[in-house]
């Protein structure tokens, strides 16, 4: 199935074709090789001129004459100014993942707070996605660690509902969160609507940066109630006072100079590169991160730095200053470009003196640390799969290991799920789940699930592209015993694979981990000694599989029960929904609801409600 690439010349009389009916204006270019993989993705001002420069390829680096040779057809977009270029061409790499191109790798998608606003007591949640929905949203933060540790903070200090609007509408008395003191309880009516607002009020003033305001706040409503002999009152302030004091103290590196700005510095050695960037909003320190963006050898570092910080803000909306380590060829265009995407000044500077150079200084040596960890843990991977290799007798070193497991309750439910590592740990991105569809199956049965799911993975990657090594994995562990090797055994069999390892891992006499015996074909089962590196690798990726698989097995148990008749009603939608699950209190009792009650529900029309009460009567 491997496919000949064409000779050099080949791309070079193709590109010179090209050349020959291009316009001067700016716009992108896209390479494909023969298999239609796209193999960069390029902006230039004058497009004509750019490409020319691909027909000497002599003058080019040996990378770019890889890619020359393997070009079989390319494609054009015209944009009005180079800016616009520079922002599809961030957006396409980072889309398509051009193997020529700089890649950001990690594919970040970034994390806000949300203060929702479609609802009386607003929600304060975690949010990734399109920023569309009703509300106010704070950010980007560079972690999930980094926003987690913000809301635990702000739910002490504030008090509001971490709960969705569904178990908001149905709850008859305090949750947990009441009793640890970390919300307000306005489901039951604890807290009137008007002092929940100024609750929010108070979250709004300070993830705007007006911490102080709120603290002295905070320190009058305190005194107020101290003085009344209120005393219990007056130690709900204190505490919210010590969390506020605390989540300021937590800001090591906040200055009263930076305001809305990131932070970005590149270090590069024999090879390998890291960015770590901090992010600042509101004058608050929204955490920190590391990435390693894939490059050839060739690329200067300014041109690392410049293309990950333009496939960073595909995501992320750019504040008003950018701070670097580097001067960046391109830095007008890039901020150009940025200020048209975030539509206010974005600057980007290489600060010289103060605070703003001691933030470049310190990202720096946290770049440094960084890549130092990533090489160690690499190099330690490398080890640890060569021993692998050994010991399991496999022909090379697996560069992609795929596990499965499956789940369900009693049948029900059931889910499959697909782990991958590699040289770098796991490759959560390429993490898949397939609900099993089969519905002849008798309720757990595992061999039959199995046989679901490989079939359906490898006859789709055997259908895409089998010389797309990448996807394409070295070794296949099954959680299982010889049962489960014999079934995929014979699925690979069927599909004509030989080139895949198969492994089966059996758990030890009473689930005993230390214990387990593994399986392959051709060979008899065998242990390793407890405490083998190589062990407790597979272990590991097991148990990773096994967390997977049941995680995907409860979000379908979990929406299957959540779901409710309401649901498949025309014109009933997630408000209208809401507000008869709140004055009702459940999907039950709005089935049995009498005509003129669900008219007096707020937001239900005469119409609406005899529709809702057609439904469950059966008069539709």
């Amino acid at each position: 199935m491997h496919s000949v690439s064409p000779p050099p010349s080949h791309g070079v009389t193709l590109i010179k074709e090209y050349v020959r009916t291009l316009s001067s204006s700016a716009g992108v270019y896209r390479m494909f090789s023969v298999k239609d993989e796209v193999l960069y993705v390029g902006k230039a001002k004058n497009l004509k001129k750019r490409v020319t420069s691909y027909t000497q390829p002599e003058r080019l680096p040996i990378r770019l004459q890889r890619m020359i040779a393997e070009t079989y057809r390319m494609e054009f977009v015209s944009t009005h100014t180079e800016a616009e270029a520079l922002l599809l061409e961030a957006n396409l790499i980072k889309k398509l993942s051009p193997r020529y191109n700089i890649l950001m790798r990690d594919s970040k998608t970034f994390v806000f707070i949300r203060l929702t606003g479609d609802h009386p007591y607003p929600l304060l949640t975690k949010y990734r996605g399109a920023r569309t929905a009703s509300g106010d949203y704070y950010g980007p933060f560079a972690s999930t660690e980094a926003v987690n540790t913000t809301l635990t903070t702000l739910h002490r200090i504030f008090l509001l509902r971490s709960c969705s609007d569904s178990v908001f509408a149905a709850r008859k008395r305090p949750c947990l969160q009441y009793q640890i003191k970390r919300c307000s309880a306005p489901c039951v009516g604890y807290i009137s609507e008007d002092e929940y607002a100024k609750l929010v009020q108070e979250t709004r003033d300070f993830l705007k940066g007006k911490t102080s305001r709120v603290q002295q706040q905070l320190a009058t409503q305190m005194e107020k109630a101290s003085q009344a002999l209120e005393y219990e009152r007056a130690a709900i302030y204190r505490d919210r006072i010590k969390s506020l004091t605390a989540i300021q103290a937590r800001q090591v590196i906040n200055t009263s100079t930076i305001k809305d700005a990131d932070v970005f510095a590149l270090h590069t050695e024999e090879g390998r590169t890291c960015i770590q960037f901090f992010l600042f909003r509101n004058g608050s320190n929204y955490g920190t991160s590391a990435a390693f963006p894939s490059h050839g050898e060739d690329v200067a570092p300014e041109d690392v730095l410049a293309a990950y910080m333009a496939q960073f803000y595909q995501d992320a909306p750019p504040p008003p200053h950018v701070f670097v380590n580097l001067s960046l060829p391109e830095r007008k265009l890039l901020e150009e470009a940025l200020s048209q995407r975030a539509r206010h000044k974005v600057h980007i500077s290489v600060p010289q003196t103060g605070v703003k150079k001691q933030l470049v200084a310190h990202a720096y040596e946290n770049a440094k640390a960084s890549l130092e960890r990533y090489r160690a843990e690499k190099a330690s991977m490398e080890a640890l799969l060569r021993e692998f290799m050994e010991v399991f007798q496999l022909p090379l070193v697996p560069h992609r290991i795929e596990v499965y497991d499956n789940s369900h309750t009693q049948g029900s439910f059931a889910v499959g799920g697909m782990i991958v590592s590699g040289g770098e740990g796991f490759v959560k991105n390429a993490y898949r789940k397939f609900n099993i569809r089969t519905l002849d199956l008798v309720p757990g049965d595992d061999y039959g699930m199995l046989r679901e799911v490989l079939t359906r993975r490898f006859s789709k990657a055997l259908a895409q592209d089998k010389d797309d090594t990448s996807q394409w994995p070295d070794v296949v562990l099954i959680d299982g015993g010889k049962g489960h090797l014999s079934t995929a055994v014979s699925i690979f069999e069927d599909l004509g694979i030989s080139d895949v390892q198969l492994i089966a891992i059996a758990k030890g006499p009473e689930r005993n981990a230390g214990r387990e015996t593994f399986y392959m074909p051709n060979r008899k089962p065998f242990q390793l000694p407890p405490g083998h590196k190589v062990l407790y690798f597979l272990e590991r990726l097991r148990d990773e599989a096994h967390r997977f698989a049941i995680g995907a097995h409860r979000a379908r148990r979990i929406k299957a029960i959540s779901a409710s008749r309401l649901d498949s009603i025309p014109g009933v939608g997630a408000s209208r929904k809401r507000e008869l699950l709140r004055y009702f209190g459940s999907a039950k009792a709005v089935e049995g609801a009498g005509l003129k009650d669900l008219e007096a529900v707020e937001g239900i029309s005469k119409s609406l409600a005899k529709k809702v009460y057609d439904y469950f009567h059966g008069n539709e």
